[in-house]
This record gives structure tokens, C-alpha cells and sequence, in this order.
């Protein structure tokens, strides 16, 4: 994730822990007094593990800037900073570094905005979609969104709900790897690419953003440059070590 200098440190308390997914949390936090940020921005966490080491990790704003409280989802690891983090009791005080990252809408709302995220790496798009929506921006959105399997797909309910309230908000989830699945999936398979974008996108001079793994990220810009997508056209996001 790339950071910019116009942040502060915070304290804020844990106010609600929910799991929106197999082996993935949300995790939301009081808004400190005077913190704002732009929908795509994330914050960094500071947490004294169990081996007295004080490490800080990056996470996405899951939530939108009019929303009362701070939200991030994780996927959770066998790692001493997230078994510290799922142990967190409610009302704990944490550090909180922000906000963070240039990885936000562009201005121009003339221009339809598709979101590519795979996995959690879907979180700064919820913050996104939802600020969009409530400020009844003109936005034409598409969110292209590949998981394993539906257990895996964070958000996957509101995302589809918001589909339905908002014709200008386009749901288009995908499943890789259905093998382990014991939910029932009748929709698009298969990796995110060129064909799948072309299906649904019928809108001229898009922006594409772009949020997931390092390889995922990668394999997209290349399918999107030999689409003859400029560079310019392209912005992303990598989660790494989630």
C-alpha cells in the first residue's frame, strides 16, 4: 500500500467484532475526534503482540466518511499480530496511524468507474461504493469481484442488495474454485478476464481500479494493457501478507 505524509496517530477503542465471511472479520472502531478521510484510504494498526514486539499493519477502510464508525476487515492468519488482533476485548484502546494512500475515486464522474478486487482486497471498493451512493454521485459502477468460493466472498450480501437498489451500481461476482463449496453458486466462474469485463461493460472510456494480491493485481494491469488500456486509465491497490 503507498502512503502519503498528511496523517496522524489516534487512539480509538474497539467497538464491534463481526465475522462477514470464513476466517475473515470486520472490525469496527470509534472515530476519533477530528479524523477524515477519502473513500479508498487505509490506516495503519499498532498492536503489542504476545512476544512483546510492537507491529503495525496496513488495512483498508472498509467504511464510508459519514458513517459513525471506522471499519476494516481482515482475513485471519495464524500470525501473532492477528491472533493478538481476534483477541482483542471490546472497549480495548488500539493505535491507529492515518489515514493513509492515494487509492481513491478520481474527480470526474463522467467517466464509469470499474472496481476489480479479489478477495478482502474488496474493502476500500465497499468504502467507495457506499460514499458514491450516498452522495448520489452520477457514477456508473461496476464491481467485479472473484473469491474461491462463496463462503469466502466478504460483503457478498450487501454488495448484492446495493446492486438492486442502484441501477447504477453493477454486482458481478465470481467463483474460482467451487471443489469445497457446500453453498449453492449459479453465477459467472472462473478468473476475472478480458471476456468477463466485455460481457458487462458496455461503457465507453472507463477507469479501472484494482485491489487484491500482488500476483492478482499484476495479471490484471497485464490483461488490461493488452486491452489497450492506458496506464493512466489504471490505478491499484496490493494487499500483501493477507
Amino acid at each position: 500500500m503507498t502512503t502519503t505524509v498528511s496523517s496522524a496517530t489516534y487512539e480509538t477503542k474497539l467497538q464491534e467484532r463481526v465475522e462477514i465471511a470464513h476466517k475473515t472479520i470486520a472490525f469496527s472502531f470509534e472515530k476519533p475526534a477530528g479524523f477524515s478521510f477519502r473513500p479508498g484510504q487505509f490506516v495503519d494498526i499498532s498492536l503489542m503482540t504476545a512476544d512483546d514486539t510492537n507491529q503495525n499493519i496496513a488495512f483498508s477502510l472498509a467504511s464510508s466518511p459519514h458513517q459513525v464508525r471506522l471499519t476494516i476487515a481482515t482475513r485471519m492468519r495464524n500470525t501473532p499480530f492477528k491472533q493478538q488482533f481476534a483477541a482483542l476485548a471490546l472497549n480495548s484502546t488500539i493505535k491507529m496511524e492515518g489515514p493513509l494512500g492515494n487509492f481513491v475515486l478520481a474527480t470526474d464522474v463522467n467517466r464509469p468507474a470499474v472496481f476489480i478486487a479479489g478477495g478482502i482486497g474488496v474493502t476500500p471498493f465497499r468504502s467507495m461504493i457506499i460514499d458514491a451512493i450516498h452522495r448520489q454521485l452520477p457514477l456508473e459502477m461496476f464491481l467485479f469481484y472473484s473469491n474461491r468460493r462463496p463462503e469466502d466472498a466478504a460483503l457478498f450480501s450487501e454488495f448484492e442488495r446495493l446492486s438492486n437498489l442502484h441501477s447504477n451500481f453493477h454486482f458481478v461476482p465470481t467463483m474460482t474454485n467451487l471443489v469445497d463449496s457446500k453453498a449453492g453458486w449459479s453465477g459467472e466462474t472462473g478468473h476475472i478476464d478480458n471476456k468477463l469485463l466485455s460481457k458487462y461493460i458496455s461503457v465507453s472510456s472507463p477507469l479501472f481500479y484494482i485491489a487484491g494480491a500482488p500476483r492478482m493485481v499484476n495479471a490484471i494491469r497485464h490483461m488490461l494493457c493488452k486491452m489497450k488500456v492506458g496506464e493512466k486509465d489504471i490505478r491499484s491497490e496490493d494487499f500483501v501478507g493477507y
